[in-house]
């Protein structure tokens, strides 16, 4: 089966144009469309469209939302959704919330993001208004330098997890691999950080003592899009975008079930609880090696993100990042593009 189908839309100029109907949206790898593009996001929805320029040749698609029934957001300040999620329930258009909630402040590597008290307190909103499970804390990436050893990390990281008791289920993390990407590298290095590559033993440590740390918690471990193999600390490799999670919180969608390929069986006297019996593997292949998503569509683009972060793997240049978004701005969200191009 394809990943998804094609239809005609009418677009704003009128035109018609083929687009891509996907029934998974991803917002977004690329940019953090919650923090800044939720009002055009939600415009884009009620219009039924939007346009999306590949970022490796420069070719404009347009993204039809007639089919979509899920959505994975992605953010480190999703606080403006809270105004719209409302928009999603009438629709009946299900989503969760992949929410990075690192803690850099001392060292300045996020100066773009509101301040941590202030974002564990939109965590824990969130949580109240879409309910337990939906959003998933991240602490990604988790980074090595100068400033800051293994153990500020772990104190880090624990200072954050004892907020969020009892308001999310799950932590996931990577290890911060400076060599691998090119704008990371370049990032930091512009702006002076001094940082430091994991070593296999320094990531083992890591797992062994966040593993210890868990046993207050008890929130399940995962790492994102890792080689390493940690299981033997209680440490999943994990799916970000994950059909589980889409069957728990939208197991009555049968359009959702049909396309994950998933089929709920009742159960019996002998056995009460329902089976779900999946036909096939939704494991997107044109993601990275060790990248365990689904199928979907992200509808983000590059250099969008103004939240200014010294690692990030999104942006080339701050200073076009902020162009690009400023620029969105000036067509009070009613571009096609996420960009205002």
């Amino acid at each position: 089966m394809a990943q998804w189908q094609k239809t005609q839309i009418q677009r704003d100029n009128r035109m018609m144009a083929e687009a891509q109907a996907p029934v998974i949206i991803s917002a977004s790898r690329s940019t953090d469309i919650p923090a800044f593009y939720a009002d055009w996001f939600f415009h884009r929805l009620k219009v039924g469209y939007s346009a999306w320029t590949n970022p490796f040749n420069g070719v404009k698609s347009f993204v039809s939302y007639e089919k979509c029934r899920f959505i994975v957001f992605w953010s480190k300040n999703p606080e403006p959704l809270l105004g719209h999620l409302d928009e999603l329930k009438e629709r009946n258009i299900g989503c969760y919330i992949q929410y990075t909630l690192n803690n850099y402040e001392k060292e300045s590597l996020e100066k773009g993001v509101p301040p941590l008290e202030k974002r564990i307190d939109t965590f824990k909103r969130l949580v109240d208004q879409l309910g337990q499970g939906r959003v998933i804390w991240r602490f990604d990436p988790l980074i090595l330098t100068d400033q800051i050893s293994l153990d500020d990390l772990l104190r880090k990281v624990e200072n954050v997890g004892d907020q969020l008791q009892g308001y999310t289920e799950k932590l996931v993390f990577s290890y911060a691999d400076i060599a691998l990407y090119k704008k990371v590298k370049a990032n930091l290095e512009k702006s002076n950080v001094n940082y430091a590559e994991w070593t296999t033993a320094q990531m083992e440590e890591f797992a062994e003592r966040l593993s210890e740390l868990n046993q207050k918690w008890h929130y399940q471990l995962a790492t994102c899009g890792e080689k390493i193999d940690i299981e033997q600390y209680g440490i999943q490799h994990n799916r970000c975008i994950d059909d589980d999670l889409m069957i728990r919180f939208a197991r009555h969608d049968k359009a959702l079930l049909d396309f994950l390929g998933v089929e709920i069986a009742d159960g019996d006297l002998f056995n009460p609880k329902p089976t779900i019996i999946k036909h096939r593997d939704n494991r997107d292949k044109g993601q990275r090696q060790f990248c365990g998503c689904m199928v979907s569509k992200d509808i983000g683009e590059y250099n969008t993100c103004p939240h200014l972060c010294e690692y990030c793997y999104a942006n080339a240049s701050k200073e076009v990042a902020v162009r690009n978004w400023e620029r969105a701005k000036e067509t009070d969200w009613k571009s096609e593009t996420i960009t205002g191009k």
